[in-house]
C-alpha cells in the first residue's frame, strides 16, 4: 500500500482517498499561521469533513486567518482557535488548561505536532533553554502529556510530530530539536501503545515556506546547511535541495495522521508519505535509539519540572 506514494504524492490526493478516517474525527494542529504546513495541512483535511479543526498558534491574529480560509473553502467545518506560545512553559500549561477545560471536546482524535522555529540565532527561552529545544521539543512535550487525558479518550487516538552562544551552529540546534521529536514519538509508542495510542514522527520535505523566510537559501544560509549535512555524512549535503510544493509537503502529515498501514509500526519515522528506509534515506541510529529516547523523556520531566508516568 505505502510503495504507491512518493515525494510527489499530494496533501490532496491523500485527503481524497482516505476521506472515511478523516471524517468526523477531531483535529488540533500547532503551528497554523497562514502560508506554513500547519495552515496547508488544515486547509487540506478540512475537504473530507473532520467534526472539528482546533488551530493553535502563538498569534491569534494569524490563526484567525487561517480559520477564515477554512470557512471560506469549507463552511460547513467547525474551528477553534487556541493561543500556545510553545517558547513557554507558563504559557503551554495556560493553553493546555483551556482545551481541558473544554466539555463539549471530550476527546482529541488526532494531535498535530506541526510548529517550529528554524536555524534562527542563538537565544534563550523565558524559561531559559536554547530557543529550538525549547519551542520545537519541550513546547510540544509538555503540551501533548497535559492533554494526553483527552487524546487518549479518542477511539483510535494518534500524535503526530514535524521533525523537520559562541560555538553555537542553528542548524545543529535545529536538527538536534527535531531528533527530539523523533524520539518522543518513540517513547509515546512504547509507553501509552498498549492504551491505543499511535505515534509518528516526519520530515515533510523542503518547502518553500515562511519557516525560512529568514534564511539565504541561495548563500550563506543555504551552505551552511550543506557543510552540516555533510559533517555528517549525509548524502543531502552533496546535492541540490530538492524542492516541494506546500500540497506535495503535507501529504506526509496526511499519511501520518490517518493512513490505517501504519496501525501496526508505531513510533514510526515517515518520509515522503512512507516509512523512512535507513538504507536509502537519512535516518540516524541515535534518532530511532529506544535508550535515547527514556533518557531524552527523563530529561524533559525534570526540564519541565514534571512526571508524566502511564
Amino acid at each position: 500500500m505505502q510503495a504507491k506514494y512518493n515525494a510527489q504524492t499530494t496533501g490532496s490526493e491523500l485527503v481524497q482517498e482516505l476521506a472515511d478516517n478523516i471524517r468526523g474525527k477531531v483535529i488540533l494542529t500547532t503551528g497554523v499561521s497562514p502560508g506554513g504546513l500547519g495552515a496547508h495541512f488544515v486547509e487540506a483535511v478540512a475537504a473530507a469533513n473532520p467534526s472539528l479543526l482546533i488551530l493553535a498558534g502563538r498569534n491569534p491574529t494569524k490563526v484567525q486567518q487561517t480559520a477564515d480560509a477554512v470557512a471560506k473553502s469549507h463552511p460547513g467545518v467547525k474551528t477553534r482557535i487556541l493561543q500556545l506560545d510553545l517558547g513557554s512553559l507558563a504559557a503551554v500549561r495556560k493553553a493546555a488548561a483551556e482545551v481541558n477545560s473544554w466539555d463539549d471536546v471530550p476527546a482529541i482524535d488526532v494531535l498535530v505536532n506541526n510548529a517550529a522555529i528554524m536555524a534562527v540565532d542563538f537565544a534563550l527561552s523565558p524559561d531559559g533553554f536554547e530557543s529550538h529545544f525549547a519551542t520545537n521539543h519541550l513546547g510540544h512535550f509538555l503540551f501533548t502529556n497535559l492533554i494526553m487525558g483527552k487524546v487518549l479518550a479518542a477511539k483510535k487516538p494518534r500524535v503526530v510530530s514535524y521533525q523537520g552562544g559562541e560555538n553555537y551552529n542553528k542548524w545543529h540546534a535545529y536538527g538536534q530539536s527535531k531528533t527530539a521529536n523523533m524520539l518522543m514519538a518513540l517513547s509515546l509508542a512504547e509507553k501509552l501503545g498498549s492504551k491505543g495510542l499511535r505515534a509518528y514522527s516526519l520530515h515533510p520535505g523542503v518547502i518553500g515556506t515562511h519557516l525560512g523566510d529568514h534564511l539565504e537559501w541561495t548563500g550563506v544560509d543555504g551552505e551552511s546547511l550543506r557543510a552540516a549535512e555533510r559533517a555528517l555524512g549525509n548524502k543531502e549535503g552533496w546535492s541540490e535541495f530538492q524542492f516541494k510544493t506546500p500540497d506535495q509537503g503535507v501529504a506526509t502529515h496526511v499519511f501520518a495522521a490517518f493512513h490505517p498501514s501504519l496501525e501496526d509500526h508505531n513510533g514510526a519515522y515517515l518520509q515522503d508519505a512512507h516509512i523512512a528506509d535507513p538504507w536509502t534515506e537519512t535516518v540516524r541510529p541515535w534518532a530511532t535509539s529506544p535508550i535515547e529516547a527514556e533518557k531524552l523523556w527523563r530529561l524533559s520531566e525534570k526540564l519541565v519540572g514534571e512526571q508524566f508516568v502511564y
